[in-house]
């Protein structure tokens, strides 16, 4: 084998051995590395198959809730100016006109007595109408809207100054502020009552209470005491 018998010079015989020989070497080691790429492919793929998916990143806090440095605030107002805008909002108490009709809220309304008088006299009441507001105003101070009653200590109605006198009248008066009208009542001393058809008698000593009004205005009561 190592000592080719031919024809030809023994150089070509071996120039064709080393051509043989390295095809060969190419065949195998083209072999050898398309083995290795295939096996490499398919560990590649395996380690691919095995890694987790990558979870999603969640967006920063920073990206979800905004810093307060970053948050504008409003710049709190002058209090002076918020205090001036309070009492410009809240409403004005109403304007009552000068020379318009006295309302029960504008004047104060009582009832003067002696106090204590003699059983059977007939003593002088006063109903006294103030205007308490500040402005003129007019009430009408008719003798029909004027009375007072008295009431025993059980609170029976005993007389009424229009019971048996009613008067008619028509008196309108305007009243400056804080001005005062003294309107006086005589009580004759007996018992009376709307109709005036009841017998009348004359009340016992004891206390009593007096009541005025007049025409939707009502006084506080005051005592009387008859001797």
């Amino acid at each position: 084998m190592w000592h080719p018998v031919g024809a030809l010079p023994a150089r070509v015989y071996w120039r064709r051995r080393l051509v043989v020989l390295a095809v060969l070497l190419a065949v195998v080691g083209g072999g050898t590395w398309l083995t290795l790429a295939v096996l490499d492919a398919r560990a590649d793929a395996g380690t691919n198959a095995a890694t987790p998916t990558t979870p999603t990143r969640l967006p920063s806090l920073e990206r979800v809730v905004p810093s307060p440095a970053t948050i504008a605030t409003p710049t709190p107002p002058d209090l002076a100016a918020a205090v001036a805008a309070a009492e410009r909002a809240v409403p004005a108490a109403p304007v009552r006109p000068a020379g318009g009709p006295c309302t029960d809220d504008m004047i104060g309304l009582e009832v003067r007595s002696p106090g204590t008088v003699a059983v059977g006299s007939k003593p002088t009441l006063e109903l006294v109408v103030t205007n308490v507001s500040d402005v003129p105003c007019v009430r009408a101070l008719d003798k029909g809207l004027q009375e007072i009653q008295l009431y025993d200590g059980a609170g029976t109605r005993l007389w009424g100054s229009n019971d048996c006198f009613p008067e008619a009248s028509s008196d309108p008066r305007t009243l400056a502020p804080g001005q005062a009208v003294s309107l006086p009542v005589v009580w004759g001393g007996l018992t009376s009552e709307p109709t005036c058809t009841a017998a009348r008698g004359t009340p016992g000593p004891g206390g009593y209470t007096l009541i005025g009004r007049l025409g939707s205005k009502i006084t506080p009561p005051v005592p009387l005491a008859l001797a």
